[in-house]
C-alpha cells in the first residue's frame, strides 16, 4: 500500500515559474551549467549547481558551496521570489510534448515504503553522486528536485485527477524546449482524504527517473532518525518529494551508446566477429539515411560512413528468454556484443564508452563518430512493462537503460524538511 501525504509546498509566487523552473542538476555538464545560470539567474538550477557561483576549478563538493545554495534559496524567499503555502495540499502536474501530455500527483512518498520494496527501484546508485545530494538536501534543509514515480494505471485516480485539474492553474508556461508545464493546487479535507486513500489502495510505485536524489533522501531520513531518537514517523523528514504518474501516459526514450574504438579489430574483422551473434546487413550512409530501430531485438549501427542494421540470431533469443534482465535490449548488446567484441567489461566504469539520450536523436551519433568516437549504436526504447518486470523480479537494470521524456523541472515544488 503506497503512502502519499499532502505537504507545505515552497513554490515560486505568481508568475516567477516560468523564470525559475529548471531541468534537473544532472542533466547538464558543468560546462553546460554554467552558461544556463550565467543567461538566468533566477533559474533554480542556481541553487542546485551552486558551484555555478564560483570561478572555474572550484571543488563542486567544498563545504562554501553548499552553504552558497542555503544563501541562494534563502534570499529568494526573501525576495518573494518563493512562497510558502500556509497549509499541508497536493499539487497536479501536467507537461505536455509535442501534443501528448501527462498528469501527476505531487505529495510525499514515505521513507519506509522506500525500505520495506513497496517503492521499487530497477537501478544502483554511486555513492559519490548520492553524498552530493544529502549534503545539498541537509544544506537547504529541504528536498528541492521531485522524484519521478510510476504506478500501474487506476481508473479511479485518473478520475479523481481530471476533476482536480479543473480551474484555473497556478502556474501554466512553455518551457524553452517546447514544453507545456501546468499546476494546479488540490486542497481541503476531502480532496485530500480522496487522494491519500486513492494511493493506499496502489500496491506499488515505481522509481521511473531520480534513484539517486531517492536514496540520498532516504539516508538523509535515517541519519535525522538517529539525532531524533524521540521521532514519530510523522515529522517531514520522514517523507520524500515525489510525482506520481499513471504507467501508460509514460514515455521513455532510448538510451543510445557511442563507443571510441574497434578494440584493435579492422572493419572486416570487427563485422566477422558481431555476425557470431547478430544478423547485419548494411542500410545506409552516415548523413543521409540513420538508422532507428523500429522494434525491440533490433540495433543500428555506425560505424564509419555506413548504418548497419543488427538483429540477434535465434540462439541468442533463445538463451535470454524469460530472464527479465537478460532480455532487455540493453542487456543483449552488452553481452553479446560491446563485451565479448570490444571488450567493454562493466560500462559503469569504462572510459571507452558514452551514452546518448534519445531526445538528442540518431543525428547526435553521427555528430560523435568520426570526432571523439568509432561506433554508434542506436536501440530500441526499454518499455514500461520492462521496467515493471526487472523491479517486481528484485533486479537491476544496466546503467542508461531508459531516458523518460519530458523531464520534470526543480524548483516548481520544494518540500521542507522541518
Amino acid at each position: 500500500m503506497a503512502v502519499l501525504k499532502p505537504f507545505r509546498c515552497v513554490r515560486p509566487a505568481p508568475g516567477q515559474a516560468e523564470k525559475t523552473a529548471a531541468l534537473p542538476y544532472d542533466v547538464f555538464n558543468e560546462r553546460e551549467a554554467r552558461i544556463e545560470t550565467a543567461a538566468n539567474p533566477l533559474s533554480f538550477l542556481n541553487i542546485d549547481r551552486p558551484e555555478t557561483q564560483f570561478p572555474e576549478g572550484t571543488d563542486p563538493c567544498g563545504e562554501e558551496v553548499y552553504q552558497m545554495a542555503k544563501e541562494l534559496f534563502e534570499e529568494m524567499i526573501r525576495q518573494g521570489i518563493y512562497v510558502e503555502d500556509g497549509e499541508e495540499a497536493y499539487y497536479i502536474y501536467e507537461l505536455t510534448m509535442g501534443g501528448r501530455s501527462q498528469t501527476g500527483v505531487v505529495g510525499c512518498a514515505a521513507v519506509d515504503d522506500y525500505l520495506s520494496g513497496v517503492i521499487k527501484k530497477h537501478e544502483n546508485t554511486r555513492e559519490e553522486k548520492e553524498q552530493d545530494r544529502i549534503r545539498h538536501v541537509d544544506a537547504l534543509n529541504a528536498q528541492t528536485g521531485p522524484i519521478f514515480l510510476a504506478y500501474r494505471a487506476s481508473e479511479a485516480v485518473s478520475r479523481a485527477v481530471e476533476r482536480y485539474k479543473s480551474g484555473e492553474a497556478l502556474c501554466d508556461f512553455t518551457a524553452a524546449d517546447g514544453v507545456r508545464h501546468r499546476v494546479w493546487k488540490v486542497s481541503g479535507e476531502e480532496r485530500i482524504r480522496n487522494l491519500e486513500k486513492l494511493f493506499a489502495a496502489i500496491p506499488a510505485a515505481y522509481i521511473a527517473d531520480g534513484h539517486h536524489r531517492a536514496a540520498s533522501a532516504v539516508k538523509v531520513c535515517l541519519k535525522r532518525r538517529e539525532e531524533h531518537p524521540g521521532y514519530t514517523g510523522e515529522e517531514p523528514f520522514n517523507y520524500f518529494l515525489s510525482v506520481l504518474f499513471p504507467h501508460d501516459q509514460l514515455r521513455i526514450l532510448p538510451y543510445n551508446r557511442v563507443v571510441t574504438d574497434w578494440n584493435g579489430l579492422t572493419e572486416e574483422e570487427l563485422l566477422e566477429k558481431i555476425r557470431e551473434n547478430f544478423l547485419a546487413e548494411k542500410v545506409g550512409k552516415k548523413g543521409e539515411s540513420p538508422f532507428q530501430p523500429e522494434r525491440k531485438g533490433e540495433f543500428g549501427m555506425l560505424m564509419g560512413e555506413d548504418w548497419y542494421r543488427l538483429e540477434p540470431k535465434p540462439e541468442v533469443l533463445q538463451a535470454v528468454a524469460g530472464d527479465p534482465v537478460r532480455s532487455l535490449d540493453v542487456s543483449v548488446l552488452q553481452e553479446y556484443l560491446l563485451g565479448p567484441v570490444l571488450f567493454i567489461g562493466d560500462p559503469r566504469i569504462s572510459k571507452r564508452i558514452d551514452f546518448v539520450g534519445g531526445i538528442r536523436g540518431v543525428r547526435a551519433l553521427e555528430e560523435r563518430v568520426g570526432t571523439d568516437m568509432a561506433l554508434a549504436f542506436s536501440l530500441y526504447a526499454t518499455s514500461v512493462e520492462e521496467l515493471f518486470a526487472v523491479a517486481d523480479a528484485g533486479l537491476l537494470m544496466p546503467p542508461k537503460s531508459t531516458w523518460f521524456e519530458p523531464k520534470l523541472r526543480s524548483g516548481l515544488f520544494i518540500h521542507r524538511l522541518e
